[in-house]
């Protein structure tokens, strides 16, 4: 049985799978998503998902195939696409600007470390996670068989804890003198403002100046009437599933809590750009099934003074 803390992760490494292997064009191409799940697994989510399409789309018609495709292109998807697909360009330009380090917080099941391409192998990477989800991550890339990189260092630790950036510099492998590239992605929706705003100081004090934090976080308008209609549904199953979402930022709230932070704002996408700037060549190719950014979710990548 999964444990509950990687569930979430699940469905996430699904939709990646489902889009990786149904499409020649993709947004981002997740080539090892699929074999991290079971059949079960896989079968388990997609009948799921596709019998709940008139929760997500009522009115709906056609056959169960169709509805989980419209089920994961609509609902599912864009985030986990999006914004993979945004940090890891963003790495590469950091990697080639001369940072050594990847910090991949609240990993999951992510699989950059195994698909890794040639410009990433100068970079000692870093899986950051719960121990329950970083064991089942484990367990599962084992039964792969597989060789682990050699760059790659797996440090399980509870965010929640006061003292958990010392997990992280125990491992011999982490030097905090030099410029690193940060993952935060999916962490701003469940945290409370000011225990994210602690958070990332508390990352932004490991890493010199130069270093770089990806991640992505929902507008001011997520928990209000003019949230779109994909947002009201998910604050909906959030809530459902036990894990409510906590917290939304303005732009301008934003970019006061990074630079209390000691951060600034180096690139910043809304949905309007997110779409237009990384979905246009899927898009294209696939004009009956398009996919477009997740309402009132923006991507932001900061840059320590």
């Amino acid at each position: 049985m999964v444990k509950k803390e990687s569930l979430t992760a699940l469905v996430s490494a699904f939709s990646r799978a489902y889009h990786a292997e149904h499409n020649l064009i993709k947004v981002f191409d997740d080539s090892l998503a699929r074999q991290l799940l079971t059949d079960e697994e896989y079968e388990s989510i997609a009948s799921n998902m596709s019998q709940g399409i008139a929760f997500f789309q009522p009115g709906f018609e056609g056959t169960q195939e169709q509805a989980l495709r419209r089920v994961v292109d609509h609902q599912l998807s864009p985030s986990p696409l999006g914004r993979a697909a945004f940090a890891e360009q963003a790495l590469e330009v950091a990697a080639l600007h001369g940072a050594s380090q990847y910090l991949i917080f609240a990993a999951g099941y992510d699989t950059f470390a195994y698909r890794q391409p040639e410009w990433a192998s100068k970079l000692q990477i870093f899986e950051l996670d719960h121990p329950a989800t970083a064991e089942d991550k484990r367990r599962r890339v084992s039964a792969l068989n597989c060789n682990k990189p050699s760059n790659l260092h797996y440090v399980s630790v509870d965010f929640s804890e006061p003292d958990w950036t010392s997990r992280m510099l125990d491992c011999h492998a982490f030097d905090p003198s030099v410029i690193s590239f940060s993952s935060l992605l999916g962490i701003t929706y469940y945290l409370p403002k000011d225990v994210f705003k602690e958070f990332l100081s508390a990352v932004t004090k490991l890493l010199p100046s130069g270093s770089s934090i990806v991640f992505d976080y929902p507008d001011e308008h997520t928990f209000t009437a003019h949230a779109g209609e994909r947002t009201q549904k998910q604050v909906m199953m959030a809530a459902r599933a036990g894990e409510p979402m906590q917290a939304s930022y303005s732009y301008e709230e934003l970019e006061h809590m990074l630079e209390d932070v000691n951060l600034l704002i180096y690139q910043h996408l809304t949905p309007a750009e997110i779409t237009g700037q990384l979905f246009q060549a899927y898009n294209d190719s696939q004009p009956a099934h398009p996919i477009t950014a997740f309402d009132n979710v923006n991507y932001c990548l900061a840059v320590k003074r």
